[in-house]
């Protein structure tokens, strides 16, 4: 690792190359609560630059080798092409380059109570839930989230105190880049194979990263690949099996797919807990957080205030609007199991019909999961498919959204996501739901129906 203390001693002025980005912004915020100038750049105009400007940051727009001239330090993200003008003259100069993951990792060395949140899914639920509740109970905390947090309208926060809540991303090992007093593992599936190769080798990372914790583990004892990750180690377990120390019990439907159920610590009533977003699944997420909550010292009444103010992170089943008598909903679902949850508790919520509009996320997840999407997706009164967005791929594989659409009955294979959302609005019928699917840009698809 880039030795970053010795960079940062004597910098005065750090420039973020792509800094609209929502995994710059925090850690933006977060050195400039430190006492740095942040300065930056970007393509294109948006909220989080409107934000950042209204902190005093210069945002630049476009790329330009000028703009990093008298910079003391440049954090850029793996997601740059090569050829970027500022990375090149920042090398000309002879200016330290960090990578986004290394920061975020040094950060994590600050804060005596870092807590890193691991997990194939849920994570950003976990952590932006986990956020809420250390703020409401007046712990003034740091925090980097993958999604947009209402509470703080943003990404992340930069707090005085020792705490720190940390999205711990597992692709391509950037969460062991972290330095965790704790991390928590909510599950791990077999996801981002294009890198891991296999689900145990995922395993393997994940049992690294929890290594790397100094205070403690806290981890899923009903996830069987979690456990097997873990054998021989130490950790505080949460689920419904008899033995964890975080016990869920008394699950109860208060309609429309909102829950409550009851917590015992260490066999001991600890507390019940209400819900205020859809999903059995997310009971997992809660009691993740209540686990780490608690183990930091929050009450069960302080924990209750949090779980009270939640109503979920963006693209988290977030619900949208109404148009033509149906309600639009975007969640950042794109591997088979996360869309088989929020399907399942779509289909639970008393609408006249669900739709699913989906836009599959690389080539090798399509073509590795294809049997699992088309089963999962056909849970639903009707799916639209849109082109796969390749991102950091190209198709070498010979895979098409139109593969996927054929082994899902009645389903529309959209040309791109004008025609989606066009076919959505002159046939989607009233008093249906309609889900915008994906980890891409398919959110876009869902205004273009509500047309904001």
């Amino acid at each position: 690792m880039t030795n970053i203390p010795e960079i940062l001693k004597n910098a005065k002025r750090i420039h973020f190359v792509g800094i609209g980005g929502s995994g710059m912004f925090p850690i933006a915020q977060i050195l400039m609560s430190l006492g740095y100038e942040i300065t930056g750049s970007d393509v294109l105009e948006s909220s989080i630059i409107q934000k950042e400007r209204q902190l005093g940051i210069d945002v630049k727009m476009g790329h330009k080798a000028e703009n990093v001239v008298g910079a003391d330090v440049l954090i850029v993200t793996a997601a740059l092409l090569p050829g970027n003008p500022e990375v090149d003259n920042a090398i000309e100069l002879g200016i330290p380059i960090i990578q986004r993951a290394d920061m975020l990792g040094y950060l994590t060395h600050l804060y005596p109570n870092s807590v890193c949140i691991s997990g194939t899914h849920g994570k950003t639920t976990t952590t932006a839930l986990f956020t809420s509740m250390l703020i409401l109970a007046g712990k003034d905390p740091s925090a980097v989230i993958g999604g947009k947090l209402p509470l703080i309208d943003g990404y992340g926060i930069a707090g005085k105190s020792g705490l720190f809540a940390v999205e711990a991303c597992e692709f391509k090992d950037t969460f062991l880049h972290l330095s965790p007093a704790w991390a928590v593992i909510l599950d791990i599936d077999d996801d981002h194979l294009d890198y891991f190769g296999t689900v145990q080798n995922a395993m393997t990372s994940f049992r690294r990263f929890a290594k790397s914790a100094t205070s403690g583990v806290i981890a899923n004892v009903d996830d069987a690949n979690t456990v097997h990750a873990l054998n021989g180690l130490d950790y505080i377990s949460f689920g419904k099996a008899p033995g964890a120390k975080y016990r869920i019990y008394n699950i109860q439907n208060n309609g429309h797919e909102f829950y409550s159920f009851s917590i015992l610590k260490e066999n001991v009533p600890f507390g019940t807990f209400t819900l205020k977003v859809p999903g059995v699944h997310n009971i997992y997420d809660a009691t993740a957080a209540i686990a780490a909550a608690s183990e930091l010292g929050l009450t069960a009444e302080e924990i209750q205030k949090g779980i009270d103010s939640f109503r979920g992170a963006s693209r988290r089943f977030e619900m949208l609007g109404e148009v033509n008598g149906f309600t639009v909903a975007d969640d950042y679902a794109h591997h088979p199991a996360e869309i088989e949850a929020t399907l399942s508790t779509a289909n639970r919520m008393g609408y006249n019909a669900v739709w699913a509009v989906f836009q599959p996320f690389t080539y090798t997840r399509t073509k590795q999961h294809m049997a699992r999407f088309g089963e999962v997706l056909s849970l639903v009164d009707k799916a639209v498919i849109t082109p796969i967005l390749g991102s950091r791929e190209t198709d070498t594989l010979g895979i098409s959204s139109e593969d996927l659409a054929k082994i899902i009955p009645g389903s529309y294979c959209a040309k791109n996501m004008e025609d989606a959302a066009e076919y959505v609005l002159g046939n989607a019928p009233k008093g249906a739901l309609v889900i915008t699917l994906g980890c891409g840009d398919i959110y876009k698809c869902a205004h273009m129906m509500l047309k904001d």
